[in-house]
């Protein structure tokens, strides 16, 4: 017996300085559950997403990645990247753009506000709430907002089979994070998108917007990252002080590469306060929350040997830029 599913396609656009998140449903009629193979390529109109002129408008979609959508009866995500016409990458497709690495272990922590009017939820309609302190990992009304929804799309990654392996309120009212694992380059960063999208579009059933920006509120609050933990075989199994200590020294000379790619307005974050070092400067440090690149203390107890956690990404980073720029750095280390 037939079964008809819907195939929610799900692509980054081409606005700037950071693309959008775009879905159209696809209805297809199958003996089975749908696979990869069962998604075909899918034009749309690309001079309404930035990607095209209205006299040469067709791109394509191609499926990459297929996950249960919970959210709906018979329904899949279908993660896609960005053609041209003519079947080669688009511009805007920064997945096609490097070569995996399956070898890289990252762990994304994406921080997010959830806002109402221009406002994060729990904020007052005037002025401000009181100072940070109370709404880290807080619990109860007036420490937290919009744990419905954190939690909803929660349960929603989790049935599509995304590894997050955490979430808690952050130091900002209103402030959230979630944490998304990933053994593989771009597996990771297709999960970072498929949990945005859900995260969205679940954010949409209340009226409220997931903001991205990496400082939301100007003045004296934490603004919003995403650190990335990275690990290859060599840093997990081997390690060694001397390793790490030339890592170290490769990401300097590297710095102004990763924050051309560590997400736009990112200067308004890393400011050497709240947690950050200024983004002109590079230093790491371990166990040290306001360096630019921390090194656990539990890595240095097992003889330098684990993951080390990259915090300069802002929250509106390109998970593939980030991904395809700790690969080239590391690459030049042996």
């Amino acid at each position: 017996m037939s079964t008809k599913y819907k195939l929610e396609y799900i692509w980054l656009d081409g606005y700037t300085p950071e693309p959008n998140l775009r879905s159209k449903t696809k209805i297809v009629t199958l003996s089975k559950p749908p696979t990869l193979k069962d998604c075909p390529e899918w034009g749309f109109d690309g001079s309404s997403t930035q990607q095209a002129e209205g006299r040469s408008s067709d791109c394509l979609l191609k499926a990459v990645r297929l996950a249960p959508d919970a959210d709906r009866a018979n329904a899949y995500l279908v993660l896609c990247e960005v053609l041209n016409a003519d079947g080669t990458p688009h511009a805007t497709n920064a997945r096609a753009t490097f070569e995996d690495d399956p070898d890289l272990w990252l762990g994304y922590e994406q921080e997010y506000v959830l806002t109402m009017d221009g406002k994060p939820l729990g904020f007052p309609t005037d002025g401000y709430p009181g100072p940070q302190g109370p709404y880290y990992c807080g619990v109860g009304t007036g420490k937290v907002a919009g744990r419905e929804i954190v939690e909803e799309h929660l349960d929603l990654c989790l049935n599509a089979g995304l590894e997050v392996t955490g979430i808690n309120a952050e130091v900002l009212l209103g402030q959230w994070e979630y944490q998304i694992f990933g053994k593989g380059a771009k597996e990771a960063a297709d999960s970072v998108q498929l949990t945005r999208y859900l995260l969205i579009r679940t954010a949409e059933k209340y009226g409220v917007t997931v903001e991205l920006h990496p400082k939301p509120i100007k003045g004296d609050w934490n603004g919003s990252g995403m650190h990335t933990n990275f690990s290859t075989t060599r840093i997990r199994e081997k390690g060694g002080e001397k390793y790490v200590m030339a890592l170290m020294e490769q990401f300097k000379a590297s710095h102004k590469e990763h924050i051309a790619v560590y997400g736009s307005s990112n200067e308004l974050r890393l400011t050497g306060k709240h947690e950050t070092q200024s983004i002109k400067k590079f230093s790491f440090g371990a166990s040290d929350r306001g360096a630019s690149i921390r090194i656990p203390v539990g890595m240095i107890r097992d003889n330098w040997k684990g993951y080390l956690e990259d915090r300069r990404p802002a929250s509106n980073a390109d998970p593939y830029k980030v991904a395809a720029r700790l690969i080239e750095t590391l690459k030049q280390v042996k």
